[in-house]
């Protein structure tokens, strides 16, 4: 009996240890809390954590003339206005879309954005130019860029002046002339495309089989675009309404266009008639959808931030 008291007693230095001794799992159980969240298991609580935090777009105001893509369809050009809750949209061919301004649907200036109305309604609709892009008045020309846009001809380099050169000065992207497009390859090794220094090329009767068609080939690059339309000669890329005509006339294949077009239009001098052609143009909307559509790709990557 006394060995046994005296196996229950404990010796008074060590009773401060004993006090703190570490405790079975039984007892820590049985000293927690109600409430206590250990007590709940790995499977009590919210099993799906803390709510989601959604992600938040800037919102950018919708006026007319603001250039966005659609990043569901990748349909891209300007803000035409608003209707019935939807943004309408220009695309660079001159087709129209509507799409509901869900949150971050577009991209402005690449980053993805929440379209919404104009808070204030503008005194008077924005001037525009006659690409349909908003006018800066008093705007100044950009310094030119080291990235360049060739066409084939005086006549291609003067339609697109007429319709984008307030754009190209803006962006300051200078347009030069190829005069033929046969010695297109030499130009490109000439002018040496790198990052940060692309070429945009458009071309005429670019169709399957054509030789504008081998020359593009040719001429393929990760900094060179070649775009182009379907018709033979760019006159053709003007609206034949525009100068009074129901079609453009069919020319015998093998006989130069421009020749067989005055032939049937009675015009003895081409470049009055030229003048007449180039003089109805007005805007981008007296283009055919396909040239309008070729030059808004290649501003579009001649102007693309170069990256590194």
């Amino acid at each position: 009996m006394e060995r046994a008291a005296a196996a229950t007693r404990i010796h008074p230095v060590l009773a401060p240890l004993a006090e703190t001794a570490p405790m079975t799992p039984s007892a820590r159980r049985d000293q927690r809390t109600p409430g206590d969240r250990r007590d709940r298991g790995i499977l009590a609580g919210p099993i799906d954590g803390p709510e989601r935090v959604r992600a938040a777009y800037p919102e950018v105001e919708g006026v007319p003339g603001l250039r966005v893509e659609h990043r569901g369809s990748r349909f891209g050009g300007t803000v035409l206005g608003w209707e019935a809750g939807a943004v309408l949209v220009l695309g660079r061919s001159g087709q129209q879309r509507s799409f509901v301004p869900v949150a971050g649907a577009f991209e402005v200036e690449r980053r993805a954005v929440s379209l919404v109305r104009p808070r204030s309604k503008p005194a008077s609709s924005p001037s525009r130019t006659a690409s349909g892009s908003v006018a800066v008045p008093g705007s100044p020309a950009r310094v030119a860029r080291a990235s360049r846009i060739l066409v084939e001809g005086i006549h291609d380099a003067a339609l697109v002046e007429r319709v984008w050169g307030d754009d190209l000065r803006a962006e300051g992207v200078v347009v030069e002339r190829l005069d033929g497009a046969d010695h297109l390859a030499d130009e490109v090794r000439r002018f040496a495309p790198a990052p940060g220094r692309r070429l945009g090329i458009l071309l005429d009767h670019l169709v399957d089989g054509s030789k504008e068609v081998r020359i593009a080939a040719a001429v393929a690059h990760p900094e060179v675009l070649v775009t182009g339309h379907p018709f033979v000669d760019i006159w053709q890329a003007v609206k034949p309404a525009r100068i009074g005509l129901a079609a453009w006339p069919v020319v015998p294949k093998g006989r130069p266009w421009k020749e067989g077009v005055c032939a049937a239009l009675g015009a003895d001098d081409p470049a009055e008639l030229w003048r007449r052609i180039l003089g109805s143009v007005r805007s981008y909307a007296d283009l055919e959808p396909a040239l309008v559509g070729a030059v808004e790709q290649l501003i579009d990557f001649v102007t693309e931030p170069a990256t590194t």
